[in-house]
């Protein structure tokens, strides 16, 4: 999202996840920049999810005491905004000066967006030119609604934080992962409650969607369908995932039904893109968050799709000592939106 407050200098990525609170503080410019912070504490419940007072005033003291353990010592931070809380689209619109394009934007997102636009904060950018309508250029729209950022501004000013910008997690996470080049890529970050999918093309995104599964649906699926308990049934997703060969493939059997929820999305996706954009093709898909660790999830979505799949790499802009890299290559799969954030130019 647009940022509420100009400002320049140090600051550091807050990625509020669903299981997990996130940071990372970078330096440098350019495309290469430094590690100078990083740390995560875990997140109890729903409480990440709640909009209750009292989980509002619990997130805030969790990320109080991150910032203190973490010894971060600069205010600013470029705060994540969970998918799922905003809508995104993109729109054609009239080639106009700036200032009239603006005007123009404001009064189209009336229609385009599915909460009243008085109640709503709404962003923009531009993406070239529409495959649809040369005389046209189109823009990616996002909003989300003003109580939610207002209130996670409130939530963040009252523990003494300057916010600099809010960005939507799926477009933070894109920054961060997707290769340096102009080709067509599909981002895919199975989170636990739910995934986002990103295409980003010439370096931009083109098409974001939030899609109800994750995790949290694949464990349950494999509790149900062999009958244990949800501990049970994690340590076997995470064992042995959607290998045939072990356990007589029950566990394959358990969880390929949900994962085909995912994997219809994803091909929904695909042709929405090539169908809108008919030159360009997607050259790879790049698999992170929770799903990414699971035995074969990656070969499984190769083979359904016949594309390169490979692992994200959080770190893939950032440097750091080498003597790191078994450290941070661990958590790389749950850092994406963190370090996309503090990636961004403030």
């Amino acid at each position: 999202m647009s940022p509420l407050l100009s400002s320049s200098g140090d600051f550091f990525g807050l990625d509020i996840g669903t299981t997990a609170i996130r940071l990372t503080q970078l330096s440098g410019s350019g495309g290469q920049k430094s590690l100078v912070k990083y740390a995560y504490v875990p997140v109890a419940g729903k409480t990440a999810m709640s909009d209750s007072k009292a989980d509002q005033d619990k997130l805030a003291q969790l990320i109080k005491q991150l910032i203190g353990q973490a010894n971060v010592t600069t205010k600013s931070v470029a705060a994540g905004i969970p998918s799922s809380r905003v809508f995104t689209t993109v729109a054609d619109v009239d080639r106009l000066p700036p200032a009239e394009l603006a005007k123009a934007i404001h009064f189209q997102a009336d229609s385009l967006i599915p909460t009243p636009l008085a109640e709503s904060k709404i962003d923009w950018a531009l993406l070239g030119d529409s495959p649809a309508d040369k005389a046209k250029q189109e823009i990616l729209l996002t909003s989300v609604a003003n109580k939610f950022v207002e209130d996670r501004l409130d939530m963040l000013e009252a523990i003494g934080l300057n916010v600099i910008a809010f960005e939507p997690d799926n477009l933070a996470i894109a920054r961060s992962l997707a290769a340096p080049d102009n080709s067509a890529q599909l981002i895919l970050d199975v989170g636990n409650h739910s995934t986002d999918l990103v295409v980003v093309f010439m370096g931009k995104p083109h098409l974001t969607r939030n899609i109800p599964t994750g995790t949290e649906a694949i464990v349950r699926a494999a509790a149900q369908n062999l009958n244990v308990d949800s501990k049970q049934a994690q340590d076997f997703v995470f064992k042995f995932g959607l290998s045939k060969d072990k356990l007589e493939g029950q566990v394959f059997q358990a969880i390929s039904g949900t994962i085909d929820l995912l994997v219809t999305e994803i091909e929904k996706s695909i042709k929405f893109f090539q169908t809108r954009y008919q030159g360009p093709k997607i050259e790879r898909i790049i698999v992170t968050g929770g799903a990414s660790i699971i035995p074969e999830f990656p070969l499984y979505i190769a083979n359904k799709f016949g594309l390169e799949v490979e692992i994200g790499n959080a770190w893939r802009n950032v440097t750091f000592s080498q003597d790191r890299q078994n450290e941070l290559a661990s958590l790389s799969n749950h850092f994406g939106v963190a370090v996309g954030l503090a990636e961004r130019t403030p």
